[in-house]
């Protein structure tokens, strides 16, 4: 009877292992380890610069795009970036904005890319997730019309905007005729 017991398991194992392999690749990505990752929804997370590994795992999780957000010369920056993401399969774009000096552009730029007609499962990436989270929950409260503060406390999981990041947040918001008092 042991015996027969360690056969099946012998026999079923790959079709677990491989089944727990597809789950993730068409997962929600809940394994992803990203830096200070925020999910959203279901379409946009926004996290930390990711590694090399990271990238496949957000393609092995589903991910259609990357939209990164910081300029190449960060200490984290990943040297071809764009390269490793469309060897990947995945769209990516660049939207380098100024950590001192967001604007309004940078944001457009940005939505233009986010309100393409797409079903595209993003990942919208900075330095440490601090320009991706204001930019995400900016995009959630404009366009998707999650209430300001149930985004807002996504976003304050991983940090307080500063002062130049709250009145840019006011400014885009106040932009979009929605009404937002910095703290």
């Amino acid at each position: 009877m042991k015996n027969i017991f360690l056969v099946s398991l012998f026999f079923l194992l790959p079709v677990c292992l491989f089944a727990h392999a597809d789950d993730e690749k068409s997962g929600d990505g809940a394994g992803l380890g990203l830096l200070n990752r925020i999910d959203y929804s279901p379409l946009l997370t926004t996290s930390g610069q990711p590694t090399e590994a990271e990238l496949g795992q957000v393609a092995s999780a589903g991910y259609d795009r990357v939209i990164f957000l910081a300029f190449t010369n960060h200490p984290k920056a990943l040297n071809h970036e764009d390269d490793i993401v469309r060897g990947l399969g995945l769209h990516f774009v660049h939207v380098p904005v100024l950590w001192e000096s967001p604007s309004l552009a940078d944001f457009e730029a940005f939505a233009a890319v986010m309100s393409a007609p797409s079903s595209d499962r993003t990942l919208v990436h900075c330095e440490v997730n601090f320009r991706a989270s204001v930019f995400g929950f900016l995009y959630q409260v404009i366009y998707e019309e999650v209430d300001v503060d149930e985004a807002m406390s996504l976003m304050r999981t991983i940090w307080i905007p500063n002062d130049t990041w709250e009145r840019f947040i006011a400014r885009v918001l106040d932009q979009h005729g929605i009404r937002y008092e910095p703290l």
